[in-house]
């Protein structure tokens, strides 16, 4: 089974694919092509993408049963001991998060002003 997934390419590069797989929802293509032909598929979406991003999964035989691969994506394929894992960015950039504490507003609280004046 291969899972191939775009976004924001060009509608030319879908109707592309449509003659391999089937187009189950927008820019989303399911199927079973040959690895050859995934390959081929896989090196054409590359080359025809544009500005846009696109992802690769199909089944191996490997712990995880499946594989996959990612173009222009800022999350990134991983190998962690056999395991395949995505790394996604930090978006502060590396530097650890830092909180801002809470500064309490000023005046009643609804509680107490409930308390205070007697309503519900």
């Amino acid at each position: 089974m291969t899972v191939i997934v775009l976004t924001n390419c060009p509608v030319g590069l879908r109707g592309f694919l449509t003659r391999w797989l089937l187009e189950i929802s927008p820019g989303v293509f399911l199927g079973s092509p040959s690895a050859r032909i995934r390959e081929a598929l896989w090196n054409e979406v590359r080359q025809y993408a544009d500005q846009g991003r696109a992802l690769l999964a199909y089944q191996t035989n490997n712990e995880q049963g499946y594989t996959f691969e990612t173009h222009d994506h800022a999350w990134h394929p991983t190998d962690h001991e056999g395991l395949t894992l995505i790394r996604r960015p930090n978006p502060a950039s590396g530097r650890p998060a830092q909180r801002t504490p809470a500064v309490p507003q000023q005046g009643w609280s609804k509680a107490s002003k409930r308390r205070r004046f007697g309503g519900r």
